[in-house]
């Protein structure tokens, strides 16, 4: 049975941390598969003229291939230099509650991510995204430092 692990990027050095760890926890396991993942933060509730209305779906497609060309296809090609089964995802959402989402539709037994170093106001009234997933997450979340 393939174990299957999401590492969830950020397109930071956080994010390279996770994708080591996930290349050396993966390399112990018999059949892994790692899924890259990389969420691209995006709320529906926000407050917008009809002219960026009629833009939003094009800007949405936009950064879908800016995120997987810059971030998740480089990884995508990493893992599988390194030998192992990959794939990657890029999706917009809330960045904890996607990435969840799609572990768990993917059929993933962990989510892999790397610790956030944000501060200010936003954080301490929201928290972020990494405390968010470790307080929701359907399956064990392991964070690199």
């Amino acid at each position: 049975m393939t174990v299957k692990l999401v590492v969830g990027l950020d397109g930071a050095e956080t994010g390279s941390r996770a994708l080591a760890f996930a290349k050396e926890l993966g390399g112990r396991i018999d059949d892994c598969e790692l899924i890259a993942i990389y969420v691209i933060e995006w709320s529906p509730f926000s407050f917008q003229t009809a002219e960026e209305n009629a833009k939003r779906h094009k800007r949405r497609e936009e950064e879908l291939e800016t995120a997987t060309t810059r971030i998740v296809d480089p990884a995508v090609a990493e893992l599988k230099a390194a030998g192992f089964k990959a794939r990657g995802i890029v999706q917009h959402g809330d960045v904890a509650e996607t990435l969840n989402k799609l572990t768990v539709s993917n059929g993933a037994s962990q989510i892999i991510v790397g610790r956030t170093s944000d501060s200010g106001i936003a954080k301490r009234i929201f928290g972020s995204a990494t405390q968010n997933l470790v307080m929701h997450a359907d399956v064990p979340v392991t964070v690199v430092g």
